[in-house]
């Protein structure tokens, strides 16, 4: 191989490693505690099976040094069933920065917790890709019937637009 070909794939690699090296780095880790309260509403509640929607309202604290979602205060409404014990679901949440600007992910539960990919972003959030889970730290009983008290931690990766 001559020389200049060399030079060719050694300029196309050098390339390719600098793209995934700064794809790699792009990605931020995320560590937040949610903790909320809401109202629940039953459709129906037997031994076998409960299904319901929660309303609910809360706000972040960040657990890491870059402080991005700190102090954030989400909405979040979904819709749950109960079989076997387990509880399972879906729900939108909209989080919004103390400056206003927001994000909005759509988390999946299943027993253990959930998954929740971004699904849209504005301001600083504008464009936020990545995905994060969420695991119950405690669930309070509720104060008043139809209600719902607890905090949860997330954790996972996003990137941002440059």
């Amino acid at each position: 191989m001559n020389s200049n070909k060399r030079g060719k794939i050694l300029v196309v690699g050098t390339l390719l490693g600098l793209v995934m090296y700064i794809s790699f780095v792009q990605a931020e880790t995320m560590d937040i505690t949610n903790c909320s309260s809401g109202i629940t509403n039953v459709l129906i509640s037997t031994d076998e099976l409960t299904i319901m929607t929660t309303d609910v309202k809360g706000i972040t604290r960040d657990n890491l040094d870059s402080k991005i979602f700190d102090n954030m205060t989400y909405h979040c409404v979904g819709l749950f069933k109960v079989m076997g014990g387990k509880r399972y679901g879906t729900t939108n949440c909209k989080f919004m920065s103390p400056d206003g600007d927001f994000f909005v992910v759509e988390a999946s539960y299943g027993p253990e917790g959930g998954t929740a990919p971004f699904l849209h972003g504005t301001g600083k959030f504008k464009g936020i890709t990545g995905n994060c889970v969420t695991k119950p730290i405690t669930s309070g009983k509720p104060i008043v019937p139809g209600t719902t008290q607890g905090c949860a931690r997330v954790t996972g990766n996003y990137e941002l637009k440059k």
